[in-house]
């Protein structure tokens, strides 16, 4: 399963990207005004740290705005991915993007049906939002399986991206029910690394090699 750092914050990628297993990043407008650089330098950026997929999303409602802004926003990079919202107009949008070769992730999606017509309509990826599921009593993981097992019916290419992450269990779940993608925010990403029982091992082996008499290093 590939790794999405879900941030517009140059510095924290930056320093997931060292730990060499990130294979991409999302972005949203909220990310973006957060991470408060211009919106076009920003996603230009991005790319030219990150080389791999980066979603940036249009901000219109109605197809040709969205169709207008996804061009623009391919232009920059070679990696951008067009971050398309699950509506009607968006279907249409993702439609014409698909025939032109302009890769699209298809957001805001909340339930496996919708997710489907995104696949019909051309969808580079989809993004279920597990997180937000879960907060209105669903259970977002079902979702992706759910999601995971239409795809695989109908022979789709389209991937899924697990969104809307809330922690490591997240994380294992969606690598468990064959999602192709997981896009992790940084303060969950870290919490990948860690574990208890692996720093408590390292410092017993640091305290008994404090014992060696001729470490040779």
């Amino acid at each position: 399963m590939k790794l999405f750092i879900d941030s517009a914050d140059i510095n924290e990628i930056r320093e997931l990207q060292a730990l060499g297993v990130v294979d991409g990043v999302t972005t949203n407008p909220t990310l973006v005004a957060r991470a408060g650089g211009p919106f076009m330098q920003t996603i230009k950026a991005i790319c030219d740290l990150v080389k791999g997929p980066v979603s940036a999303e249009v901000v219109s409602t109605d197809w040709e705005g969205m169709v207008r802004e996804a061009r623009k926003l391919a232009s920059l990079s070679e990696y951008v991915v067009v971050k398309i919202p699950l509506i009607a107009e968006g279907l249409k949008a993702v439609k014409v993007l698909s025939q032109e070769g302009i890769r699209t992730n298809v957001t805001l999606c909340f339930s496996p049906v919708q997710a489907l017509l995104a696949a019909k309509a051309g969808a580079t990826y989809v993004s279920p939002f597990v997180g937000r599921l879960d907060d209105v009593g669903h259970e977002g993981m079902e979702v992706v399986r759910q999601i995971r097992a239409i795809l695989d019916n109908y022979g789709f290419d389209t991937q899924i991206i697990t969104s809307s992450v809330r922690s490591p269990m997240h994380v294992l779940e969606a690598a468990l029910c064959g999602s192709d993608v997981a896009t992790v925010p940084p303060p969950v990403f870290r919490k990948l690394v860690h574990h208890p029982l692996t720093d408590i091992g390292l410092q017993r082996f640091l305290e008994d090699w404090k014992k060696v008499p001729d470490p040779g290093f």
